[in-house]
């Protein structure tokens, strides 16, 4: 009977942490996310350092794009004409990014959401964990970032 009172304790515990992500929280994936690391399914990550490139979300009443970026010294950012489609998709307790383009679809969960963090999980159960990220600005020439 103790054992089984743990056991469910423990199950509520790790039931009640993932993050309830609410339309509302949607709008926060716009802009400009850096990668910082993978979590593989069997626990092992890959840290990422510095990158050469962002990705840009625009989303807007669950649709919406996301291209790569390339940030550059003036705080200016390359771009190119390439982007994949996005839907957001709501179900049951679990939210997805649903990307398209011309050659493939694919699906990622949207597992957690904040203005400074995100983490989405793959099909294949890894986990991408990136930041917020902006403009640099290492010229220091006085002029604003795009």
């Amino acid at each position: 009977m103790k054992n089984t009172f743990i056991i469910l304790a423990l199950l509520l515990l790790f039931v009640s942490c993932k993050q309830e992500i609410k339309p509302t929280d949607i709008a926060k994936l716009n802009g400009y996310w850096e990668i910082e690391k993978v979590v593989f399914d069997k626990g092992e990550q890959k840290d990422y350092g510095v990158n050469e490139s962002f990705d840009f979300f625009e989303i807007k009443n669950n649709k919406g794009i996301r291209k790569k970026v390339m940030p550059q010294f003036d705080g200016t950012f390359l771009t190119s004409d390439s982007f994949e489609n996005v839907s957001v998709r709501f179900k049951d307790n679990q939210v997805f990014l649903d990307y398209k383009t011309d050659y493939a679809k694919w699906s990622e969960e949207l597992i957690s959401i904040s203005d400074k963090e995100l983490v989405v999980k793959n099909q294949e159960k890894k986990e991408y964990h990136y930041k917020k990220a902006g403009p640099i600005n290492l010229l220091n020439d006085g002029k604003k970032t795009k």
